[in-house]
């Protein structure tokens, strides 16, 4: 394996290049598709296609510490 900077940095930008000449249904598929794996590795279900993904909000503290 090669460690060459120049090198990395070019296929870096030709990557780029290439994900940037895709049409925007395309690259939101493929957003779907790294969600899917990506709670798959967290070991939760696989939502489907009708299903809305929700995150809870953070807790709010409900009281003021104030410090004397």
């Amino acid at each position: 394996m090669s460690f060459d900077l120049q090198k990395i940095v070019k296929s870096t930008r030709a990557v780029r290049r290439q994900l940037a000449a895709r049409p925007g249904a395309e690259k939101l598929r493929m957003l779907d598709a790294l969600r899917e794996r990506e709670l798959a590795i967290r070991g939760r279900p696989v939502l489907s296609d009708s299903a809305i993904l929700r995150e809870e909000p953070a807790p709010w503290r409900t009281s003021r510490q104030t410090n004397k």
